[in-house]
Formats: C-alpha cells, structure tokens, sequence
C-alpha cells in the first residue's frame, strides 16, 4: 500500500502512483495533500488515476484510516483535529463534556 501526494498532481502525484499501480500496489491519493496550476489540470490528472485503479482520499479520510480504532486513542487523533478543524474542537469539546 502506497499513499501519494505532491506539490504538482499531475506530475508529482500521478507518474509514480500510475508506475505503481502497475507493478500491482494499492494506491490511495490524497487529493487535498496535493496541488497544481489549474484545475483542468488536476481533475483530468485524478480522472486517470481513478481509472487506473488509485483511491483518492482526503487527508482526513487516510489519518481516520490509518488510526483504524478510536476506543485505543480518542485523544491523541481528536486532538489534532481539533487544532487544525473548528468544527472538529467544537465536536471533541462537546465530547469531553459528556
């Protein structure tokens, strides 16, 4: 399993992840974790790594599933959403109130 981002998607992002899709790795990009020039650009670039297999992903997604379970840590992952997602503090501090 690889997980890509990169400063230019449809370069630093989609060569190596479509290399390596196809020397049979799961692949999961993320899409907010990654920029470009135009967004033309970017979704034709996302488009061709869907469709050669890739999974794209927001960094929220990979960090909740590279957690896998919240019973063993809520604070640890909560806390850094909380500081880098509003409404996520406001969701941990009703949490903690409970």
């Amino acid at each position: 399993m690889l997980i890509m981002a990169g400063v230019v998607t449809e370069v630093c992002v989609a060569f190596p992840t479509l290399s390596a899709l196809a020397e049979d790795f799961e692949v999961f990009v993320v899409r907010d974790a990654s920029g470009t020039f135009n967004a033309i650009t970017r979704d034709t670039a996302w488009e061709r790594m869907s469709q050669a297999g890739a999974q794209l992903m927001s960094w929220f997604g990979v960090a909740c599933e590279l957690h896998r379970g919240w019973r063993n840590d809520v604070e640890g992952l909560g806390t850094l959403f909380a500081n880098h997602i509003p409404d996520y503090r406001n969701l941990m501090n009703s949490y903690s109130r409970s």
